[in-house]
């Protein structure tokens, strides 16, 4: 259980400094835009009051508030269910990543309203509209751990 807690720290503290420093210190809030490798790596500033992609936005305080419940619910569960049995290192990793991933999300509704998504990926002539951030990238690799790591039983 203390790899799942580190992993989700870092994955939470990578998270909160990456946005700190591209949208304050860059001040990609006001820039709207940084090409750092056109058109592979850019920053494009965009705040995400729903799910991924935008999906189920809402300018309603309540719809942030709700995200942030289910957030920490789920949150909650996997801290209950990875600590409920024994797994592989990869299974507690991976548990850390998505709740250090899902919390650092929390954070940013909290202080701003939105989350704060700022990487967004372009190749081979297709332009991406979406942006997204650490967290979203820790959520995924949690999630995925979790699918492919968590049946990999190991004594205590």
């Amino acid at each position: 259980m203390r790899l799942t807690l580190w992993a989700g720290f870092w994955a939470f503290m990578l998270d909160q400094v990456s946005k700190y420093l591209v949208v304050h210190w860059l001040n990609l809030r006001e820039r709207g835009e940084i090409d750092v490798l056109s058109p592979l790596l850019n920053f494009r500033m965009a705040w995400n009051k729903g799910v991924n992609f935008g999906l189920l936005s809402n300018s309603a305080d309540l719809g942030r508030w709700i995200l942030i419940a289910l957030a920490l619910a789920i949150c909650t569960w996997v801290l209950i269910w990875i600590s409920r049995e024994a797994h592989g290192r990869l299974a507690y990793i991976s548990a850390g990543l998505l709740v250090g991933g899902a919390l650092g999300n929390v954070a940013d509704r909290m202080l701003y309203g939105a989350v704060a998504d700022f990487i967004n990926m372009s190749c081979c002539g297709i332009e991406n509209p979406y942006s997204f951030n650490i967290a979203d990238i820790a959520v995924f690799a949690g999630a995925f751990g979790l699918i492919f790591f968590a049946g990999e039983k190991k004594t205590r």
